[in-house]
């Protein structure tokens, strides 16, 4: 554990060392406060103190800025030449992938306790359902950390960060959209089935505040396979050597 954190503190120094933190953080702030509070279905629009709208707008925010904080986690590393002397050390594959994962994770943890002022604005407005608030909270989380692992996976994949960038959106946009499409579209046990395996059915049941075992496991059973898969192509790799 503590070769983990040592990983995950280096990697989330980098983070802000880089500037892409503050990037990430000023512009997930820019685009959810404004369609939260400003354009569209905000919340004055709405007319009652909820942050639907706000939970709404980060679903989709988050989804394209994960794979720009994922990209150079490995493929970075692949790209140096570092990852060989990485390997070489006393730290085992799953420290280093689970000290990378818990660095991004932190960095979106940090960004969405920065948004807090939102939920004490809102609260003083009117009267607000506290629990759909911890769970819209909870589900950003999980759906974060799930699109976390797939990034971290297709980092490990190659040394061009663009690439791996391309590819978690193109897998991520899946389970996004494309499932969830194609289930409305269609009948069936088959459309029951990828209404299971869509991101937003089980991201949305949250967000209104209800919590449910199956949608835990959903986002568990995506987090454990990209780490997985991340592993695999590690040991691989380090096999090689």
């Amino acid at each position: 554990m503590n070769k983990t954190w040592i990983i995950a503190k280096r990697e989330l120094r980098s983070f802000f060392d880089s500037l892409m933190a503050y990037v990430i953080i000023i512009l997930f702030l820019g685009f959810s406060g404004f369609f939260t509070w400003l354009f569209g279905s905000d919340i004055f629009m709405v007319g009652q103190a909820s942050l639907q709208s706000f939970f709404g707008i980060s679903f989709w925010t988050l989804f394209f800025f994960i794979p720009a904080i994922t990209m150079g986690l490995l493929a970075d590393e692949l790209k140096s030449g570092t990852i060989e002397l990485l390997i070489t050390k006393p730290v085992s594959d799953w420290q280093i992938i689970a000290g990378k994962f818990l660095a991004a994770f932190l960095l979106i943890c940090i960004t969405l306790l920065l948004t807090l002022p939102y939920y004490v604005t809102v609260a003083n407005i009117g009267k607000i359902d506290h629990s759909a608030v911890l769970m819209g909270y909870l589900g950003l989380l999980f759906m974060s950390a799930s699109y976390l692992s797939i990034g971290l996976f297709t980092s490990s994949i190659t040394n061009n960060q663009i690439i791996a960038f391309l590819a978690a959106l193109f897998i991520g946009i899946f389970f996004q959209l494309i499932f969830g499409l194609v289930s409305s579209s269609s009948g069936g046990w088959f459309a029951n089935l990828l209404g299971n395996l869509s991101m937003a059915t089980h991201y949305e049941s949250m967000a209104r505040g209800v919590i449910d075992s199956k949608d835990i496991i959903y986002f568990l059973s995506i987090i454990f396979a990209g780490l997985l898969g991340t592993e695999l192509v590690m040991s691989k790799r380090r096999g090689s050597n």
